[in-house]
């Protein structure tokens, strides 16, 4: 049975939604702004995408008066950072911070600016890096009146992950196994939310890893038909739903006034238990700060 979904008022918050461009961060997109945010806040990559968001908003409910698009781009850790010094500075509250965007590559490596894998950087440590930066941003901002919520969108692919801190970067390995090399960030994901929880629970902030259900989204790169004929066939046995209801599916747990315990993680905004590697406390910390030690050597904290 599709889970259903009603947000009460959010005139309260101003939240941030990243990857919201395509796919179910475009329909999650449509979603908040339809229940009248104090400000919500799209930052896009490329800003002509962004203009398009904002019209297909107004256009699917026509509340889009307090939607706003800033550029920032996660495969550039100081477009990041500029970001979130821009928004302490220009805005200063923050309640809900939903790091939504991602990608997948297949049989190549491609690199950032920063020298990093750009699926290691992009799904994992540029998000990473912009929830450390608001976080006491939203601390100050959030009460049990009006408690924060921090979420990451992962993925069942998580299952097929694993934490090498050797290959981190992703710069090993049969990068034909693209489920694997994807799977490894989405696990990440799935950590950082658990230890985050653990570190803001006496915070008012509840934080998700959520998996959204299996979407045809524009999140792949893959540069073979034969990659794509594998993706396909997983996205058919898997059963596919429309990036709506996986919007649907993400926002769910966010919003449900049931899910209070913090860390969780969902599928199909139903709680599951991830990857067991998720739960292994010594591996979170040093993930965390392994992560933290890449910033501050590109310094970026």
């Amino acid at each position: 049975m599709p889970l259903k979904l009603e947000i009460q008022d959010l005139s309260k918050y101003v939240i941030i939604l990243t990857g919201a461009t395509d796919g179910i961060g475009k329909e999650m997109a449509r979603i908040l702004a339809k229940s009248n945010p104090k400000r919500l806040i799209l930052p896009a990559r490329n800003i002509e995408k962004g203009n398009k968001l904002l019209e297909y908003i107004k256009s699917s409910n026509g509340n889009a008066n307090n939607v706003e698009i800033w550029e920032m781009d996660l495969a550039d850790l100081q477009s990041v950072k500029n970001f979130a010094n821009k928004f302490i500075k220009e805005v200063g509250e923050l309640h809900i911070l939903i790091n939504n965007a991602g990608l997948i590559v297949q049989n190549q490596i491609i690199k950032t600016k920063d020298n990093l894998e750009i699926q290691f950087q992009v799904n994992h440590l540029a998000q990473f890096l912009l929830t450390l930066l608001l976080l006491d941003t939203i601390k100050k901002s959030v009460s049990a009146e009006l408690p924060g919520k921090i979420a990451l969108t992962s993925s069942g692919a998580n299952y097929f992950g694993e934490i090498d801190f050797d290959n981190l970067n992703l710069e090993k390995g049969n990068y034909w196994n693209f489920l694997k090399s994807y799977g490894n960030t989405k696990l990440m994901n799935v950590i950082v939310a658990k230890e985050l929880g653990r570190l803001v629970q006496n915070d008012n902030i509840t934080t998700y890893s959520l998996h959204p259900g299996v979407i045809q989204t524009n999140i792949s790169h893959l540069n073979s038909s034969f990659s794509n004929i594998i993706f396909r066939f997983l996205i058919r046995i898997s059963g596919e739903i429309t990036a709506e209801q996986g919007a649907i599916n993400t926002l769910y747990p966010v919003f449900s006034l049931e899910n209070k315990e913090t860390g969780k993680y969902y599928d199909e905004g139903i709680e599951k238990e991830p990857n067991k590697v998720a739960n292994d406390q010594e591996v979170a910390k040093k993930l965390w700060d392994v992560s933290e030690k890449i910033l501050k050597d590109h310094g970026m904290i």
